[in-house]
């Protein structure tokens, strides 16, 4: 056994120790970045090529765009040809943002103010989403879908604005593709490339997030027909003010990953804060941490057993197992062979789950939210 084969497998059982225990085998798939633009269109990925950008070394770009008709309702036939013990199909808690920028009004305003649009006027922009919305109200009434907050916009937009003011090279290219990220590999940061969209770097850009997040929550709950009750932070990276505006909005939960990157006011760094299921905060607020991962997408071997090892590992440890798994994966706007070979191997994991454990429970992340939280029978309401 390698050095870096025993340290993934210290590293999996370390974040599994402490935290909410439950003996029943729960499935919670956390997929973000849903509603949010990315590359726009096989014309914009071939125009940066021929600029000489390096997109194709990429996925975000390769594969990652605003979803499709088709995206959808290929997601819906997998995730609905499985049912756990109760008789419910998998469902995937889609972490969605609900704007995106108003270009056009951006560009009239001389680069001077920031505008934005409901993403259901977005997807009026594009060729073959105008069935995505009402996908969004089918595949939540199927229990197939169920969407929760992750921004107004994935967006850090006092930088972006900062950027295009400062007439920045690639973010006014990007600008004329209606986009705001390249992930060209020379701003492949979420910083470098506007994605932390709850970082600030003073209070002024503090009070203008806050005002962000009510508006992207108010969004939300328009939108969806229902309030959501858990978070996911773009990039992770948010402080304690933002929980306090989420809470105040009704969140009751905030997904993430074992570390919490906070932004140090003007100094350019992060401070670290580490979190486990279960762990509550002064608001009363729990974390909810991803211990498993399906990134097909980014994957060089086989993504089925490698999820399946960390799901093993958080059962044997009475853990729920929560699985990351990303928008772009089942994409094929820009790329039809990336949603088939993906929703393939997510078929693939759904059964090998089903059969290796037929207790298993599919669970969305408000219902899980609900269960840790001891008010379960909330986690059937929308």
């Amino acid at each position: 056994m390698s050095l870096k084969t025993i340290k993934s497998a210290i590293t999996r059982n370390l974040i599994n120790l402490p935290g909410w225990r439950t003996k029943r085998r729960i499935v919670v798939i956390e997929s973000d970045d849903w509603g949010s633009v990315r590359m726009a269109s096989k014309d914009a990925y071939n125009y940066f090529l021929l600029k000489g950008l390096p997109v194709d070394k990429s996925p975000y770009n390769s594969f990652d765009a605003l979803e499709c008709n088709e995206d959808l309702e290929r997601l819906f036939d997998v995730l609905g040809s499985v049912k756990d013990v109760n008789g419910n199909p998998a469902v995937m808690t889609a972490n969605a943002v609900v704007a995106n920028p108003d270009f056009e009004k951006i560009r009239n305003s001389g680069f001077q103010k920031y505008y934005y649009e409901p993403f259901t006027k977005t997807l009026e922009r594009y060729p073959e989403h105008d069935r995505v919305y009402s996908l969004y109200k089918q595949g939540i009434k199927e229990k197939l879908f169920k969407p929760q907050f992750h921004g107004r916009e994935h967006l850090n937009v006092a930088r972006w604005m900062h950027a295009l003011q400062s007439r920045d090279s690639f973010a006014l290219m990007a600008f004329e593709w209606n986009m705001f990220s390249l992930h060209t590999g020379i701003n492949s940061t979420c910083r470098g490339e506007y994605l932390d969209a709850f970082a600030v770097e003073s209070h002024e850009e503090q009070l203008q997030l806050r005002q962000i997040l009510s508006e992207g929550l108010e969004l939300f709950q328009l939108l969806m027909g229902y309030q959501s009750l858990t978070c996911i932070a773009p990039c992770y990276t948010w402080n304690s003010d933002v929980e306090e505006v989420l809470s105040d909005h009704g969140v009751r939960a905030l997904q993430g990953m074992v570390i919490q990157w906070v932004r140090i006011y003007g100094e350019g760094t992060h401070n670290k804060r580490y979190h486990y299921t279960g762990q509550r905060n002064q608001l009363g607020q729990h974390y909810l941490l991803r211990n498993c991962s399906f990134e097909p997408s980014h994957s060089q071997g086989d993504p089925v057993p490698y999820c399946l090892d960390r799901m093993h590992t958080a059962f044997a440890w009475h853990r729920p197992a929560i699985i990351s798994t990303h928008r772009l994966n089942y994409m094929g706007f820009l790329n039809p062979s990336n949603r088939e070979q993906n929703l393939n191997h997510l078929k693939r994991l759904l059964l090998a789950i089903t059969t290796r454990w037929p207790d298993v429970e599919f669970l969305s992340s408000d219902q899980l939210s609900d269960l840790v939280s001891g008010d379960e029978k909330r986690g059937d309401q929308t």
